[in-house]
C-alpha cells in the first residue's frame, strides 16, 4: 500500500521561519519551523493523511497490522526528519546502545519522569544519524588536530589588543593551554581530556575569556584566522555569550555541506548543526547528551561518559551512485540507509550521460519505505502488484510504502527515500536504476 503520511512541524528556537515552509509548500506561521518528524515515534508520530475525522499515526497503523505495515513485526528502527536550522543547535553527543539501555534503566529506577527537563535519556536506544544537505549547511562535526586549534588560538590571542590587559592575558593563557595539550599525546586524546577537564565547569575564568575572543572576533581588526571560522565564532558568541561550547568549537572541524553531501555522526562523535537546511535519518531515539550552546539540561559527567576523543580525519559520509538517478548513503548499521532519487521525465542518456538523472528509478521494498518528495511532482508505482498501486506525490508530500514489491519513481522531480539497512541475511539494499 502507498499511504500518504503528514505532520506538524516542531517549532524549536533555533528552527528558521522560512526554510521548512519552503521545502514543504506551504505558508510560514511566523514561528520557527525547527524538524518535521516523519517515522513512528512516540513523541510525535507521522499521522495518515486524510484521517482527520479519527486521527490514525503510523503506530496505530503498524500496531493493526504489523506483519504488512511494521519492520520484523515490530515498529520502524529509524527516524526519518527534515530540518530548517535557523541558529546553532547545542554541542551534543549520542549515545550507543548500550549506554542508552544503562542511562535510561538507572533514571528509571531514579524516578525521573519522562518529561523531565533534567531526564538524558528518553529511551532505550542508540542515535546514529546521517545528515544529507539540500542547501548550504555548516556545522561542527568532530575533533581536528589539536596543533591546527593551537594555531587558531594564537591568531585569536596575537589580536587581543583591543580587548584590553586582562582579555589579552586571558586568550594568551588559553593559547598556552591548547599549545600544551598538543604536546600531551600522539593522537590528542589525552590534551583534549585536559582542555575539556577546564573548559567543562565553565567557571568565571572560562567565561571571561569567552567574552574576550569576542571583543576580539567582533571587531574589525584582521586575523590571521579563516573567514568561515571566523564567521562561525561571531554567530556564536552572539547567540550564547560566555559559553564554553564557544571555546570548545575551536578544537572541533567546521563543515560546510553543499547541496548533496551528507554528514554521518557515530555513537560518541561531538557536533552541532548551525545552519541551513537538510534531510535527517537516524535510530528511532530521542537520546542527546549536551555540552554547551544550549539552555536545556546539561549532565557533564554523562557527556564525558560517551563521548569519544579520537581525531576525525575527514567528517564528510560520501554516498554511492548504484544507478542513474540514485544516490545511496548505507552507514554500517542495520538500522537505516538513505536514497535520494532524481527522475526527469524528458531526460535523455544519450544527451547527458552521467549517473545524476534517470527517467525513472526503481527501489526494492522488503521493508516499509518513508518517502518524502523535494522537488517537483513524482510518480510512485507498485511493479507487478496484484492491485494497482499509484500515486502522485508533489514537492513537500509524503508517502509511507509498505513492504512488498519493488517500487518504480518516475516523473520530475526529488525525493529522498528511508529504508531499513542491511541486516544480517543479507544486503537488502539492492537498488535498480531505469534510463
Amino acid at each position: 500500500m502507498l499511504i500518504f503520511i503528514q505532520n506538524v512541524p516542531r517549532t524549536y528556537a533555533w528552527g528558521s521561519r522560512e526554510a521548512l515552509p519552503e521545502v514543504l509548500a506551504t505558508e510560514p506561521t511566523g514561528e520557527p519551523q525547527a524538524e518535521l518528524w516523519l517515522g513512528d515515534h512516540e513523541v510525535d508520530p507521522a499521522q495518515v493523511a486524510g484521517s482527520m475525522a479519527e486521527p490514525l499515526t503510523l503506530i496505530d497503523l503498524i500496531e493493526r497490522n504489523p506483519e504488512v505495515y511494521g519492520v520484523d513485526g515490530g515498529h520502524l528502527p529509524f527516524l526519518l526528519k527534515v530540518l530548517g536550522i535557523g541558529a546553532p543547535l547545542s554541542l551534543q553527543v549520542h549515545p550507543r546502545k548500550s549506554q542508552a539501555r544503562e542511562g535510561f534503566a538507572r533514571e528509571n529506577a531514579a524516578g525521573i519522569a519522562l518529561d523531565d527537563p533534567a531526564r538524558s535519556y528518553k529511551d532505550a536506544n542508540h542515535k546514529p544519524e546521517l545528515l544529507v544537505a539540500l542547501s548550504r549547511i555548516e556545522a561542527l562535526s568532530g575533533w581536528r588536530e589539536l596543533g591546527d586549534a593551537a594555531n587558531d588560538a594564537a591568531a585569536i590571542a596575537r589580536g587581543s589588543g583591543t580587548c584590553g590587559a586582562r582579555g589579552s592575558q586571558l586568550l594568551l593563557s588559553f593559547a598556552a593551554r591548547v599549545q600544551s595539550a598538543a604536546r600531551l599525546s600522539v593522537d590528542g586524546m589525552a590534551g583534549r581530556e585536559a582542555l575539556l577537564d577546564w573548559l567543562l565547569p565553565g567557571d568565571e575564568i572560562v567565561t571571561e575569556t569567552v567574552r574576550a575572543l569576542a571583543e576580539v572576533i567582533m571587531g574589525d581588526a584582521p586575523l590571521d584566522l579563516d573567514g568561515v571560522r571566523r564567521d562561525v565564532l561571531r554567530r556564536l558568541v552572539t547567540t550564547h555569550p560566555g559559553d564554553p561550547g564557544v571555546l570548545i568549537s575551536l578544537l572541533m572541524h567546521v563543515v560546510t555541506l553543499d547541496a548533496g553531501e551528507a554528514l554521518y555522526l557515530d555513537a560518541g562523535v561531538l557536533h552541532a548543526y548551525l545552519g541551513g537546511v537538510g534531510v535527517e535519518i537516524m535510530a528511532s531515539s530521542d537520546n542527546v547528551l549536551r555540552a554547551g550552546l544550549t539552555e536545556k539540561h546539561i549532565d557533564v559527567p554523562e557527556f564525558r561518559r560517551i563521548l569519544d576523543l579520537a581525531t576525525t580525519n575527514d567528517p564528510l559520509f560520501y554516498g554511492a551512485t548504484p544507478a542513474p538517478g540514485l544516490t545511496t548513503w548505507q552507514p554500517p548499521i542495520p538500522d537505516f540507509q538513505l536514497h535520494r532519487v532524481r527522475v526527469d521525465a524528458e531526460h535523455d542518456p544519450l544527451d547527458a550521460p552521467g549517473m545524476h538523472l534517470a527517467r525513472a528509478v526503481s527501489l526494492e521494498a522488503p521493508y516499509p519505505l518513508v518517502m518524502i518528495a523535494t522537488e517537483g511532482v513524482l510518480r510512485v508505482e507498485r511493479i507487478g502488484a496484484d492491485l494497482r498501486e499509484v500515486a502522485s506525490v508533489r514537492k513537500g508530500h509524503s508517502l509511507y510504502i509498505s513492504a512488498g514489491g519493488a517500487v518504480e519513481l518516475s516523473g520530475s522531480g526529488e525525493a529522498f527515500v528511508a529504508s531499513v539497512g542491511s541486516r544480517p541475511e543479507g544486503d537488502i539494499s539492492r537498488v535498480e536504476g531505469v534510463s
